[in-house]
């Protein structure tokens, strides 16, 4: 009983060996020079340009205009194929491949599902011969409700309502005073070229301090236009630090 057992025992070991041994297949590393073209699976035509690397590696090489390439690898690498229009494919050659035929690979298209396509035309504007108005270069938030400008006095007749709004409105003259004080500012910024406490100093010989009580007096006399030339300038501190000198004198 016990020798039908064993033999039953070893007929089992050696069918399960046997088995292993066939579905393992050992494979030597070996060198060799791939010939192969990708073509694609929609056409049969080479697919050119695409990459291809080795997993191993990370070296490798791109296919021609016809779709063909050779490579350099081990007969158990894997290489990766990728080309814009078409999905990744991963390929192995067979493990007794010596390099003398050249293998095909087959990509597969990528099918894009395009949205709907609105087509929209410009309809031709039509000139109905208007003019534009005139340009303002006052800040919106400044502009007047009914004029940019004091009113005529023919307005208070065609347009009464406006008219008043000018002169009577708080927020009108809110705005006018804000528009005065912005141009002020403005005339000053163009004014400091000329008129500033260098030039003072260069044409009357006064220290820092000097020119600037000078300056105060000279301000207060209010003489010299936001628009004065540099010649006009120079003429009138040149005059004033002459009184200047004179009521200081007689002080």
């Amino acid at each position: 009983m016990k020798r039908i057992l064993y033999t039953i025992w070893f007929l089992i070991m050696l069918t399960s060996i046997s088995g292993l041994s066939q579905d393992e297949t050992l494979v030597d590393p070996m060198l060799v020079r791939l010939q192969a073209k990708i073509i694609s699976a929609a056409d049969s035509s080479g697919v050119p340009y695409a990459n291809i690397v080795n997993h191993r590696t990370h070296s490798g090489t791109i296919t021609g205009a016809n779709g063909y390439f050779t490579l350099e690898m081990l007969n158990i690498d894997t290489l990766v194929v990728t080309s814009i229009g078409y999905q990744k494919l991963v390929v192995k050659i067979p493990h007794n491949y010596n390099g003398q035929e050249v293998l095909l690979f087959t990509m597969l298209p990528v099918n894009y599902a395009l949205g709907e396509v609105k087509v929209e035309g410009e309809r031709n504007k039509v000139d109905l011969g208007l003019g534009t108005g005139k340009p303002v270069d006052i800040d919106p938030q400044l502009r007047g409700d009914a004029f940019n400008e004091r009113p005529p006095v023919l307005a208070a007749l065609f347009n009464p309502i406006s008219y008043w709004q000018y002169y009577l409105s708080r927020k009108e003259k809110q705005k006018r005073r804000a528009r005065e004080e912005m141009q002020i500012t403005k005339y000053w910024e163009m004014h400091s070229k000329n008129y500033n406490k260098d030039m003072v100093m260069m044409l009357t010989g006064l220290d820092d301090m000097a020119a600037d009580t000078f300056m105060v007096w000279f301000n207060a006399q209010n003489v010299l236009p936001y628009t004065s030339t540099e010649y006009q300038v120079r003429s009138s501190i040149i005059e004033y630090y002459r009184l200047y000198q004179n009521e200081r004198q007689l002080k």
